[in-house]
């Protein structure tokens, strides 16, 4: 296929000054946490400059390169595996400095020094709107900023959240792309109706009993992160279901399926923000003039957000997370971000554009900590051996 031939179905390779250009101001927020470090730490350790540093330069590269390119998926793939492979590298010593262990007791999760986890959050929301307070009392001492950071993302981004912000996300988009083919091919799209059960039941629970029964019983990351302490039958049994949960929703299913099946069918936070985008600006939309009905889109998403109606009416469901994969994936470049209210199929990738900066936005603030505290401890452990 000749390079005109290529940019005639939406995969355009930009001019280099033009990329560069446009790359300016994603680099602030690449560079949000060196800024942040320079600007507000007091005498912060060379390591921590040199951390964000390079974590600003890879966020800023990878913006370039889907600028560039075109290409969305590939490169915001690699970034989320990025910040999901510096989870644990951050989350982990954190706690060894905190508490001395991993394993969470009741008296550290209830002290308000324990971390805020996104996921609590349609949780936590319900018992604070009916005055019985919050359930995470670290929701005080940096809830506030939490909230607001989720609010900003969700009315930005919608549920590209879960493309982009999530820093668990990455897991199952991993193990998802490690195998070329999958093995099951088809996964009915009514389990995604599960993950919106599943919110609702613990936000009533979670209300009544004034417990985060999510986090207690169900949350597959907790394999990755912190657990209460094994002490009792309870605590042992919910150790069991938390490994169970990553290495069957996280490994197995999507190596077998190519599909993000934990975001897809399991994670109540996700269904929460597929809510959002039906009232973010930015969607992901077909233009039939061009389409030819070839259904790869359908085969192409990760967590089922395309169905033979989508095909029909040009529009993916409300539980997109804008990853990109449709877009880059379409052979008459038919798929493409799409600002709502205005024509579908002009200037797609000024569209494109704006969502990324919106997505970036996001990325850089949360993380662009992460990676660099991660990037912090693999340092301090190479020097002295230990990431406390």
């Amino acid at each position: 296929m000749t390079v005109q031939a290529r940019a005639q179905e939406g995969s355009p390779r930009m001019a280099l000054w033009k990329a560069l250009l446009l790359t300016l101001p994603a680099s602030l927020f690449s560079f949000a946490t060196l800024l942040q470090v320079l600007f507000l730490a007091d005498n912060p350790p060379f390591i921590l400059i040199i951390a964000a540093l390079l974590v600003g330069t890879v966020l800023t590269v990878l913006f370039f390169l889907m600028v560039r390119t075109g290409k969305t998926h590939r490169y915001r793939s690699a970034l989320f595996i990025l910040m999901a492979a510096a989870l644990p590298l951050h989350f982990l010593p954190m706690m060894f400095r905190e508490y001395g262990t991993n394993m969470l007791t009741d008296a550290a999760a209830y002290s308000g020094k324990a971390q805020f986890c996104p996921l609590t959050m349609p949780m936590v929301l319900l018992p604070a709107v009916l005055g019985k307070g919050a359930i995470f009392p670290g929701m005080l001492t940096m809830g506030a900023t939490w909230f607001l950071m989720w609010v900003g993302a969700s009315l930005s981004t919608g549920r590209g959240w879960c493309s982009w912000g999530c820093f668990y996300g990455g897991f199952d988009e991993f193990f998802s792309r490690l195998r070329k083919k999958a093995t099951i091919k088809h996964v009915d799209r009514k389990w995604t109706f599960l993950s919106f059960g599943i919110l609702l039941a613990i936000v009533l629970i979670s209300a009544i009993a004034f417990h985060p029964f999510y986090c207690e019983w169900l949350c597959p990351f907790k394999a990755v992160t912190e657990f209460n302490a094994p002490t009792s039958a309870a605590t042992i049994a919910a150790l069991v279901i938390f490994v169970t949960l990553f290495l069957g929703l996280v490994v197995a299913l999507p190596l077998l399926t190519k599909k993000r099946i934990q975001c897809a069918i399991w994670c109540p936070f996700g269904a929460m923000q597929s809510f959002f985008n039906k009232i973010n600006i930015f969607e992901v939309r077909i233009d039939l003039d061009k389409c030819t009905q070839c259904k790869r889109c359908l085969r192409e998403c990760p967590t089922f957000s395309l169905d033979e109606g989508s095909v029909v009416n040009g529009k993916a469901l409300m539980s997109c997370t804008k990853c990109g994969h449709c877009v880059d994936a379409c052979p008459k470049g038919a798929m493409s971000y799409h600002i709502k209210g205005t024509p579908v199929g002009v200037r797609p990738n000024v569209a494109r554009l704006l969502f990324i900066y919106a997505a970036y936005v996001l990325v850089g603030f949360l993380g662009g900590n992460i990676m660099t505290d991660a990037v912090q401890n693999v340092f301090k452990w190479i020097t002295t051996g230990s990431m406390i």
